[in-house]
């Protein structure tokens, strides 16, 4: 067997390498509860946001279930909901991730900023979030916004782009502007998810790949702000 190195193998030898240079975390500087950690982190991420530009869109989220056959599916969004219940986003329940979630409700997410060298991970079950807290964030949007839930039949084919722009001119006739949340209704198709959590892991760079990963594992009944509802470990990087 030729064991020298393929042009790949080269390729990816070359490409340049980074030290983490991240504060890391450590047990005695984690919050009770992976609540308090979380919520620290992401409101950091969104204040760097605006100091600089390499932190662009602090709460996107990637989402990760399986289809049918169990093969994995993963894609990124914006986390529009995030308290004590745990993290949430919206979407067309007819797309691709809504008959996911509907036939596997199993749920893995995370939240990456690689410039901060911080991440959280989330896994447990999606819940379908209530459509009074769906309506209250659809009606915060912006009319575009708004008008785009009913102009993406999201995840299904189109022909061209020509015919996304079509969806949409139609759109606009049936819903013109007028200066008012109601102009645009919420569309029965359309909803949100949010993530009930069994175990959230925060992992922050470090110097030569020894990472921290400090995991926060489901032991009780609570939401993530009761520090009685969690046990706390290290995993190896």
């Amino acid at each position: 067997m030729d064991s020298s190195p393929s042009e790949e193998t080269q390729g990816l030898a070359a490409v340049r390498r980074i030290d983490y240079t991240g504060e890391g975390l450590v047990e005695s500087e984690v919050a009770d509860s992976p609540y308090a950690q979380a919520r620290a982190w992401v409101d950091e991420a969104v204040a760097a946001s605006h100091e600089r530009a390499d932190v662009p869109e602090p709460t996107a989220i990637s989402v990760a279930t399986v289809d049918a056959s169990g093969t994995p599916n993963v894609r990124t969004v914006l986390m529009r909901f995030f308290d004590e219940r745990g993290p949430g986003f919206v979407t067309n329940l007819e797309s691709d991730k809504g008959v996911e979630i509907a036939g596997n409700p199993r749920i893995a997410a995370a939240l990456t900023w690689p410039s901060l060298y911080r991440a959280i991970r989330f896994r447990g079950t999606a819940r379908l979030i209530g459509r009074d807290e769906v309506a209250g964030y659809f009606d915060s949007r912006p009319y575009g916004s708004r008008l785009s839930a009913w102009a993406s039949d999201q995840s299904r084919p189109a022909p061209d782009r020509a015919a996304l722009e079509a969806k949409w001119d139609e759109a606009l006739r049936r819903f013109p502007e007028g200066g008012s949340d109601a102009d645009v209704p919420v569309p029965d198709f359309w909803g949100g998810w949010r993530i009930e959590c069994d175990e959230v892991e925060f992992w922050a760079g470090r110097r030569n790949r020894l990472h921290d990963r400090i995991v926060f594992t489901r032991t009780g009944e609570g939401d993530l702000a009761d520090p009685g509802a969690w046990s706390m470990s290290r995993r190896q990087p």
